[in-house]
C-alpha cells in the first residue's frame, strides 16, 4: 500500500522535525525524485547540500546512500551550504539536479527538501507534481546501507564568480557590518569582504540549529542585535541573510531597516541606469505579482519591459532563463541578475547594496531619496493572516466574483495570476492570498502615500474578517 502523500510548496517540501519530516518520509522524497529523473532520463551526478539544521548533513548523507543505490551518483557538500551556492555549482559542474535539506526561514523545529533541475534552478510546477505521484506511489523505502560519499567544497569557485559582479577593490577600508543568522552564509559573505579589505563586524556567524533560541529570518524584528552593532562600529551598512542564505536584509548606517520593497528598485535603477542600446535590446525586470510597483515605474522611465510573476522565485528564474531579464526580485527579500544563478541569492543581494552605497558615496537613504525624485513615492506593507475555514471558503468565492469597490476605492483592474489582487484608483493595489510555506493568508497593500497605505491595511482585516 502506498504511503502518505508529501506536498511540494512554493518551494519544495518542508515539515516539523520527527513529525512529518522524518528519515523514513524523507528515503520516500528522494527515491520519489530519484524515480522522476529516472522517466526524464536524467543520470548524472546529484549535489546534496544541507544547512545548520538539527540531522541535516545527517539527512544528506543517507539521500547520497540511497540515490547511488539506484544508480546516481552523488556528492555531499564538505559543510553547510547557501542555497545560491549549491545553485551554482550545479550549473557549474553541469550536474543532473541537486537536492538541499533546508527549511530556510521558517522556525527551528522545520526541516525542508529542495530540488533544482540541472540548471540550477527551482523545480517548476510540472516537474514537482511528478515528483509528488512518484512519492505517493512509494512503500516504505529501505534505509540504504552506509556508503563512502564523495565531497565537495564549493566555496572558492563561488567567491571567484562574486568577484566577477562586483569588483572586490571597491570595498577596501569599507566599514560593514554582518548578521549570518546562525546561517549558511558565514564563511562566504564574511570571506569576501575580508579579502577585499573591508572593516569587517559580525555576529551570529557560529552554526547553531536553535537559530539562538531566535527565528532564521532577516527581517526587521530579527535585525536588532545588527542595528546595535552598525551604530557601535560606525559601519556604512548593515547586511544581512537567513538560514539558507537565499533571502537577504539590510541596515542603513543608523540600524534603520530597509525592506525588499525598498532595496529592489534602488538595484534596478543602479544596474539598468547606465546601459545603452534601443529598448528592445535591453533585457528587462522581473517582480512576483505581490512585489513593489516602484519596479514597474524604474522600467518604464529606463524604457525596458516589466514582467510579473506568480509567487515563487522559480518563475524568474525561468525568465532568467530565456534571457528576457537583468534582474528579477520578489518582496519576501529575493533577488538574481542576469549571468547568475536563476534563483535568488542573499549574499549576492547584499554585495549588490553595498556596491551601491560605496560607488554613490551616498546612504540608503539618500539613494532612496534620489529615486523617488525620478519615479515618485511607493508606500507597501504586507500582513500574515491565521485564515478560518469560513475566512477560506470566503476568499474562494471572492475570487470567483471579485468586487467593484475595496474599501472607499474604486477597483480598476482585477489581477487572477496568483490569488486575488485588485489594482485601485489611485495607483494603488492589493493582493490576497494564501501562503506556499507557511499555514496563513498574505495580504499585501501599496499606496503612493502613507496615510492612504494605513487605510488599505484597515480595509483588508475587514475584507479578510468573515465576521
Amino acid at each position: 500500500m502506498a504511503g502518505a502523500a508529501l506536498k511540494f510548496g512554493t518551494s519544495g517540501w518542508r515539515a516539523v522535525i520527527a513529525e512529518e519530516f522524518t528519515f523514513g518520509n524523507a528515503r520516500r522524497a528522494v527515491a520519489g525524485i530519484a524515480a522522476a529523473l529516472e522517466a526524464d532520463h536524467s543520470r548524472g551526478t546529484i549535489l546534496i547540500g544541507y544547512d545548520t539544521r538539527f540531522m541535516a548533513e545527517s539527512f544528506a548523507l543517507e539521500a547520497a546512500a540511497l540515490l547511488q543505490d539506484r544508480g546516481f551518483s552523488a556528492e555531499v557538500s564538505t559543510r553547510a551550504i547557501p542555497t545560491p551556492v549549491l545553485s551554482f555549482e550545479t550549473i557549474r559542474r553541469k550536474a543532473a539536479g541537486a537536492l538541499n535539506f533546508t527549511a530556510s526561514h521558517n522556525p527551528p523545529k522545520y526541516l525542508g527538501l529542495k530540488f533544482s533541475s540541472a540548471n540550477g534552478a527551482p523545480a517548476l510546477p510540472e516537474v514537482t507534481d511528478r515528483i509528488e505521484r512518484e512519492i505517493a506511489a512509494l512503500d516504505d523505502v529501505e534505509k540504504p546501507a552506509a556508503k563512502k560519499v564523495e565531497r565537495f567544497d564549493a566555496v572558492p569557485a563561488y567567491l571567484d564568480a562574486l568577484r566577477g559582479f562586483v569588483d572586490a577593490s571597491t570595498f577596501a577600508g569599507f566599514p560593514v557590518g554582518l548578521d549570518f543568522r546562525f546561517g549558511t552564509s558565514a564563511g562566504y559573505l564574511d570571506a569576501y569582504f575580508e579579502r577585499a579589505g573591508a572593516k569587517v563586524s559580525k555576529i551570529h556567524d557560529q552554526p547553531d540549529p536553535l537559530f539562538g533560541g531566535q527565528s532564521p529570518q532577516c527581517s526587521a524584528k530579527e535585525l536588532v542585535e545588527l542595528a546595535a552593532l552598525v551604530r557601535k562600529d560606525r559601519c556604512a551598512i548593515g547586511l544581512a541573510t537567513d538560514g539558507d542564505a537565499d533571502r537577504f536584509g539590510i541596515l542603513d548606517e543608523k540600524g534603520e531597516y530597509f525592506a525588499a520593497n525598498t532595496i529592489l528598485p534602488i538595484l534596478a535603477w543602479d544596474l539598468l541606469k547606465s546601459r545603452s542600446g534601443a529598448p528592445g535590446e535591453k533585457r528587462g525586470i522581473a517582480r512576483s505579482v505581490a512585489t513593489t510597483h516602484a519596479l514597474d515605474a524604474v522600467a518604464e522611465r529606463l524604457g525596458v519591459a516589466l514582467h510579473e510573476t506568480p509567487v515563487g522565485f522559480k518563475y524568474i528564474g525561468e525568465l532568467l532563463l530565456e534571457g528576457k531579464i537583468a534582474i528579477g526580485g520578489e518582496e519576501s527579500a529575493g533577488l538574481t541578475i542576469e549571468g547568475h544563478v536563476p534563483d535568488k541569492d542573499g549574499i549576492l543581494a547584499d554585495l549588490l547594496v553595498a556596491r551601491a552605497v560605496r560607488s554613490s558615496g551616498k546612504t540608503l537613504g539618500e539613494l532612496r531619496s534620489a529615486l523617488e525624485k525620478e519615479i515618485g513615492p511607493f508606500f507597501s506593507d504586507r500582513l500574515d493572516l491565521p485564515l478560518s475555514e469560513e475566512e477560506k471558503t470566503l476568499l474562494q468565492e471572492k475570487r470567483r466574483m471579485p468586487p467593484a469597490k475595496f474599501g472607499a476605492r474604486k477597483v480598476e483592474k482585477v489581477d487572477l495570476l496568483d490569488g486575488l489582487k485588485l489594482i485601485l484608483e489611485g495607483g494603488a493595489w492589493v493582493l490576497l492570498r494564501e501562503s506556499g510555506t507557511e499555514p496563513v493568508a498574505r495580504f499585501y497593500a501599496e499606496a503612493r502615500s502613507r496615510k492612504d497605505l494605513d487605510e488599505l491595511l484597515r480595509d483588508g482585516r475587514k475584507f479578510v474578517s468573515a465576521g
